[in-house]
């Protein structure tokens, strides 16, 4: 299962290190920007751009409260083909 709270804190780790990607089975990893990364031969779910939706924070609460960074995290998943549970 995937966690909006867990998203936002991978990808805010993220910053400056490339770009998040999120497979089906929940795992992640940071991948640099353009690449096509696959697991056992499948592609991501989604990859979020960290400088896209988390630089305009200044700690990591602020994003982690942010209702409308949960919807995108949410919505991106879902319509993916993902299933997001909270903590």
């Amino acid at each position: 299962m995937l966690s909006t709270q867990d998203i936002i804190e991978k990808i805010w780790n993220a910053q400056g290190y490339g770009n998040l990607a999120v497979w089906q089975d929940g795992t992640t990893g940071v991948i640099e920007p353009g690449a096509s990364p696959s697991r056992d031969g499948k592609p991501p779910l989604a990859i979020f751009k960290p400088i896209v939706l988390v630089t305009k924070y200044p700690m990591l609460d602020h994003a982690l409260s942010d209702p409308d960074l949960k919807q995108i995290i949410e919505h991106t998943i879902r319509e993916a083909g993902g299933v997001i549970s909270e903590p």
